[in-house]
């Protein structure tokens, strides 16, 4: 199965939590683990691996 390139979004920057870009075939989103999902460390600076969005682009295809 070839999957269109244009249906995959390109110009969102990944952030070091991601697996891989919003609208990737067999990725979604989860809560970030580094900071469960508030976006903030514990020193109230915005959280580097989602980038302060407290989630993150996960794989969940299986195989």
């Amino acid at each position: 199965m070839t999957i269109p390139t244009d249906t995959i979004a390109t110009d969102t920057p990944l952030n070091p939590g991601d697996d891989a870009r919003p609208g990737t075939p067999g990725a979604g989103e989860d809560i970030c683990a580094a900071c469960s999902g508030k976006g903030k460390l514990g020193d109230g600076s915005a959280c580097p691996e989602c980038g302060g969005s407290g989630r993150v682009m996960r794989g969940i295809g299986g195989g």
